[in-house]
């Protein structure tokens, strides 16, 4: 018996083809049920940065690309916790609106998967177009064109999301009873907490995008901010966003 060992071209064809179909799932997916290899400590850094100074998260990823050679994170770990928060605040906001077990999981459901994940993927889609057909500009003639990462566009989105998450999931969530009444105080505090919460949207996603050398005219992100405040500015004559936004997810 040879103690050599076999050429087996059907195992060598397997193992290749199981490292190239390996190769072709992102990894922070490969990494989404691998809780001891996440690093939760940084994603909860990540989230504190994005309140108080949301340039220094950019500035790491700008870090990141140089070491992992790509500008998306690849650490499911701030995925995992903000469909934890997500969860958290839809059972709260099924409890005091009464829609049992059925209703709360619905909501668990149209939160992560409608607010969160179809909505930030659409959006994602339309600014990973825009950036890398109209603002990519590489300086050097000779270099290998650069874009826009999709999954990039995508983390953009959930960085930008998090503090319209913390003021209308959470911080409305506590101002409910003053929401809820018929005056031009309950307007005014309800329709600010939607300006802020979408212009700190805007100003978030132009940050991502900013931080990456190769796009150019950036500042185009920030334009809607206009188209925001003026809309804001006519609600105040008469409608309530609070009322009609919470009336459409729980009436």
């Amino acid at each position: 018996m040879s103690l050599l060992p076999t050429n087996n071209p059907n195992s060598f064809g397997g193992n290749r083809r199981h490292r190239r179909s390996s190769r072709s799932i992102p990894v922070i997916l490969r990494r989404l049920f691998r809780f001891p290899q996440m690093d939760f400590e940084y994603a909860l850094w990540q989230m504190g940065y994005l309140l108080i100074a949301p340039s220094r998260v950019y500035r790491n990823i700008y870090y990141h690309k140089q070491t992992k050679n790509q500008w998306a994170r690849d650490d499911p770990a701030f995925l995992v916790l903000f469909a934890i928060l997500l969860c958290v605040s839809a059972v709260a906001w099924g409890l005091v609106y009464g829609l049992g077990f059925i209703g709360i999981l619905r909501a668990v459901l149209f939160m992560i998967c409608v607010d969160f994940l179809i909505v930030g993927a659409l959006v994602a889609t339309g600014c990973w177009f825009v950036t890398n057909r109209f603002l990519a500009q590489n300086a050097m003639a000779h270099a290998t064109p650069q874009q826009v990462e999709w999954a990039y566009a995508f983390d953009i989105h959930c960085n930008s999301f998090f503090p319209v998450f913390l003021i209308l999931y959470v911080v409305q969530f506590f101002f409910m009873p003053l929401l809820q009444r018929s005056n031009w105080i309950s307007l005014l505090v309800g329709n600010s907490m939607y300006f802020v919460s979408s212009v700190w949207y805007i100003y978030g996603t132009f940050l991502g995008y900013n931080a990456l050398p190769f796009l150019v005219h950036t500042e185009l992100f920030l334009y809607p901010a206009a188209l925001i405040l003026i809309l804001f500015l006519g609600s105040l004559f008469g409608f309530n966003i609070s009322q009609h936004v919470l009336d459409v997810y729980f009436n």
